[in-house]
């Protein structure tokens, strides 16, 4: 994911501070980031000197100084080439696969613990994203076609789950069916 176009991306909505930044990402399901926190304040900052963003900086009793960051008419330019660009293959970077890769040397016990083990996670990250709302309600939304882009994302979410938790079990009974 890129930060910068992540970051523009919600200034495009509102203006916000870094920390609300920071918030939303580690909040979201739609935005994977791992990065470290400092990354957002080091784009606010590249972002700002590019002239990308504009920021207004309200002092605060008693607390630091709060930097509101403003998307600017280059920030949105720069925003929407980035939107119109072949977007880039997703990268299937599953640790689980590598494991599995190297599972012929664990005992039919062993691997089936690792499976149900690997199941259960699937299943509970898929019954977290079924239970929550996308990201963005259509009450939030500036148009029809966003809150059903952003409907869209929830489902993409929803559906990794529920493929890799068939494929999972899939795999379970397939292997008890060669051990009998």
């Amino acid at each position: 994911m890129s930060v910068k176009h992540a970051i523009l991306g919600l200034l495009s909505w509102q203006p916000l501070s870094g920390y609300d930044l920071k918030k939303i990402f580690s909040d979201s399901t739609a935005f994977y980031w791992s990065g470290n926190n400092n990354q957002v304040y080091r784009t606010l900052l590249e972002l700002y000197d590019e002239g990308l963003v504009s920021r207004e900086i309200i002092q605060q009793e008693n607390l630091p100084a709060k930097k509101i960051y403003t998307i600017s008419e280059k920030g949105r330019q720069e925003l929407r080439q980035w939107i119109t660009v072949n977007p880039e293959l997703p990268v299937l970077r599953n640790s689980f696969l590598i494991q599995l890769a190297w599972a012929d040397q664990l005992t039919p016990p062993e691997l089936e613990n690792l499976l149900a083990s690997y199941e259960e996670e699937i299943h509970t990250q898929w019954l977290i994203h079924n239970q929550s709302s996308p990201q963005l309600s259509p009450e939030q939304a500036r148009s029809p076609r966003e809150a059903l882009l952003w409907s869209a994302i929830h489902q993409n979410q929803l559906r990794f789950y529920q493929t890799e938790w068939d494929w999972v079990k899939h795999l379970r009974v397939s292997l008890a069916e060669i051990q009998s």
